[in-house]
């Protein structure tokens, strides 16, 4: 489970079936802090479905849950240009995919971002159908899993087949439903 988030994540917690606490990391901290039950808990991020680790006891009010990870200054500098996010990574490919990426204006470096560039820009309404509906997915397996008709949702989910969606989860829990419809708003609205 990834533990890192960012001071701008929003999380949304849950015990079991119950959402008890919503917001930054901060809020939510204080939220969790005021509890007065130990039931147990599960805090996701609220934009991505992911399940994070989150210690309400050992955290300071300000930090992020991974924030007191140190760096160091002295440790060996990468392939690339790191101060510009520049970071070489490997690429496999035959040997007519170099041989015509060899024979672009600028290299293979420029023309792989080209092309990377150019897929983003025709891709981007099915990549954001893909992100809601994995960021769902994500949330459903964690927390409804168990729940009937969770197999047949996941099914209809990933078919775009809203109805057929709404009818499985219908009889959930009105917090969990509720989560699902604002992950699920951006894959339905785009189709």
């Amino acid at each position: 489970m990834p533990s890192d988030t960012s001071a701008a994540t929003h999380l949304i917690v849950f015990a079991g079936f119950k959402r008890i606490a919503h917001g930054s990391t901060a809020d939510v901290l204080a939220q969790l802090r005021e509890r007065k039950d130990d039931t147990p808990y599960l805090v996701f991020d609220a934009q991505t479905g992911e399940q994070i680790d989150f210690d309400v006891h050992n955290q300071s009010d300000t930090e992020a849950p991974a924030a007191n990870a140190e760096t160091h200054d002295d440790a060996p500098r990468g392939v690339g240009r790191p101060k510009l996010g520049v970071v070489a990574r490997e690429v496999t490919l035959l040997p007519r995919h170099w041989d015509w990426l060899g024979r672009q204006p600028g290299g293979a470096s420029v023309a792989l971002r080209r092309l990377i560039d150019e897929a983003r820009r025709v891709n981007a309404d099915r990549d954001t159908v893909r992100a809601a509906r994995e960021a769902a997915y994500r949330f459903m397996t964690a927390i409804a899993g168990n729940l009937p008709g969770f197999e047949e949702a996941a099914r209809a989910l990933f078919a775009g087949e809203r109805e057929r969606f709404d009818e499985f989860v219908a009889p959930w829990p009105d917090d969990i439903k509720a989560h699902l419809q604002r992950l699920c708003a951006t894959g339905w609205s785009i189709v």
